[in-house]
């Protein structure tokens, strides 16, 4: 019978990885780990993280093996319907939040929510906020509302491609994390993009398509004030300015991500024609 120090080092998995398997499977942290690193591991337990750990080296995101993921030090379940949530979308939050006062109920809307994280982290931060969270896939949706029911359940949740089924309405701030990927760009074949959804991550085109969508109707659902933000490839800022620009947005601007990356592009809501 194998102790929990030998399961781990036997496992042919990275020690993070294999780690947090094993937080997974037992319900325990690092520090009973560390406590517990030489008693013999059960095993049914043994069994199901060898199950878990081949799946894990068959190149399975750890991710949709334990269900969930944190993101902004929360903690969101996902499954093989969603994206997994990344450090680099915490940027558009950090920039919607910066928008929102506590204090303010403003009409928010994110556009292909997925999991949820960037309309239920949002409406985490700012209670207040009248979050309306739309996808085109009702899997994804009902991921987003476990995570909504979990953190922030005064969001509400739309099965909509983009805005079609909207009721008419003006947001604040209106948010995406679009599908941004060039359809035959080579990164969907490799890592843990080649098990998440491919609607998800690729419009099938250039990789703007969906972006255009969102900066041409985004005017007809803005406030005069409202401000348009989505994230985007690391090489896609200056098209993202460009068409903004062209769209009429005012204030358009790039922010980079903690690599010094393109990551978010945006503007304020055009004024409108007869100005």
């Amino acid at each position: 019978m194998p102790t929990y120090q030998t399961l781990l080092a036997q496992s042919g998995l990275d020690r993070s990885d294999a780690t947090a398997l094993l937080f997974h499977l037992t319900g325990h942290g690092r520090a009973w780990l560390i406590a517990h690193d030489r008693d013999d591991v059960p095993d049914d337990l043994a069994q199901r993280f060898a199950e878990l750990a081949a799946r894990r080296r068959a190149g399975e995101p750890v991710a949709y093996l334990v269900g969930e993921r944190e993101f902004y030090s929360l903690m969101f379940a996902v499954t093989p319907d969603v994206l997994i949530p990344r450090p680099d979308t915490e940027l558009i939050v950090d920039l919607a939040l910066e928008r929102i006062t506590v204090a303010q109920p403003a009409p928010v809307l994110d556009l292909g929510t997925g999991s949820g994280i960037i309309a239920v982290t949002v409406a985490q931060q700012r209670p207040l906020a009248q979050v309306t969270a739309v996808d085109v896939s009702a899997a994804a949706l009902a991921v987003a509302q476990a995570n909504g029911a979990r953190h922030a359940p005064q969001v509400q949740f739309v099965l909509s491609d983009w805005f079609s089924a909207l009721s008419p309405q003006r947001f604040d701030l209106i948010l995406s994390n679009p599908p941004y990927i060039e359809r035959d760009d080579a990164h969907l074949a490799q890592g843990d993009l080649r098990f998440e959804p491919r609607g998800a991550l690729t419009d099938e085109a250039d990789g703007l398509a969906h972006i255009r969508t969102i900066i041409d109707n985004a005017p007809h659902w803005l406030t005069p004030d409202g401000w348009l933000l989505f994230e985007h490839g690391y090489d896609q800022g200056l098209a993202s300015r460009d068409l903004l620009t062209e769209a009429g947005y005012r204030d358009v601007q790039t922010w980079q991500d903690l690599a010094g990356l393109d990551r978010v592009s945006g503007g304020l809501a055009p004024k409108p024609a007869a100005e």
